[in-house]
């Protein structure tokens, strides 16, 4: 038998782990991310009224109260029973009356966008998502045109991570692969982009030290957090150190205490009217087919 062990390398980041975005209202956030999505409150951890830590699978979105952030294009999710998502949606909509909520449904996806304009794609589970039945498969950022092919280069010449750049039926991208099943996309739109905020994406990397020595001779390190982590936040192109985009990433190490933490999903279909004993987990992968 011969194998393709190439197939099997995955780069040097190994996790995407959470997206931070800033919610003025942690009442409307629960009922968007909890009770509509249908996800889980971290229940061991940013437990209190200022921040709320949300599992999805593997992954997680972190609130912490403040101005509100907008990531700079969309959040894909893979949730396991879209007639089931469309109904909490249209629940909830009457308490975000008022507010950037709003549901769009093709045949590939349903999109809910956040109380504060955060677009989250919600995909059925399939094969283009591996094993993922709950999880956040990617991050697509929106950027301007011809960056892309030099955010692949920074990923992969800086960061250490697979990268290419290329086109499909919605344009030219660029796509970093994070572990077997999530990447981070780069997608090229004439549309101005909207001002950095402050949000962050956060990735945990093997060679923690390889990049960081290539940051911080660049001057790209924004901040030292401890031992575990450090921060950056400019995309620039490593042949000629044109600055293409601005997305902060918190960098952790596999030795960082949180890493591959087992995460609580709940299972949303479970009510205390209609409750099946011995389902009130939901696990993040699908069985082998």
């Amino acid at each position: 038998m011969a194998y393709d062990r190439a197939a099997e390398t995955l780069g040097n980041i190994v996790h995407l782990e959470h997206v931070n975005t800033r919610v003025p209202d942690q009442r409307l956030a629960t009922v968007f991310y909890i009770s509509g999505l249908g996800l889980t409150r971290d229940p061991y951890l940013m437990t209190g009224i200022e921040n709320m830590w949300v599992n999805v699978g593997r992954s997680q979105f972190h609130l912490p109260t403040g101005a509100p952030q907008r990531v700079r294009g969309v959040t894909g999710l893979v949730l396991p029973d879209r007639a089931a998502l469309r109904a909490r949606l249209d629940a909830v909509a009457g308490h975000l009356a008022g507010t950037a909520f709003a549901v769009h449904e093709t045949a590939a996806y349903i999109e809910a966008v956040s109380p504060w304009g955060n677009r989250i794609r919600c995909h059925a589970p399939s094969p283009a998502f591996g094993a993922i039945q709950l999880g956040m498969p990617y991050v697509a950022f929106m950027v301007p045109p011809g960056a892309a092919a030099g955010i692949a280069r920074f990923y992969r010449e800086i960061i250490g991570a697979l990268a290419d750049s290329g086109s499909d039926e919605e344009g030219v991208f660029a796509r970093v692969r994070v572990g077997g099943d999530q990447a981070l996309l780069f997608r090229e739109t004439e549309a101005p982009p909207d001002p950095f905020d402050g949000h962050h994406v956060q990735i945990y990397i093997n060679d923690f030290g390889g990049p960081y020595r290539q940051l911080q001779e660049r001057g790209l390190i924004t901040e030292e957090s401890d031992q575990h982590q450090y921060r950056f936040e400019t995309l620039l192109d490593p042949q000629t150190g044109k600055p293409l985009f601005t997305i902060e990433h918190e960098v952790r190490s596999l030795r960082h205490p949180l890493y591959a933490r087992a995460l609580v999903n709940r299972n949303p279909a479970q009510t205390n009217l209609r409750y099946a004993p011995g389902r009130d987990a939901l696990p993040w992968s699908q069985p082998a087919g």
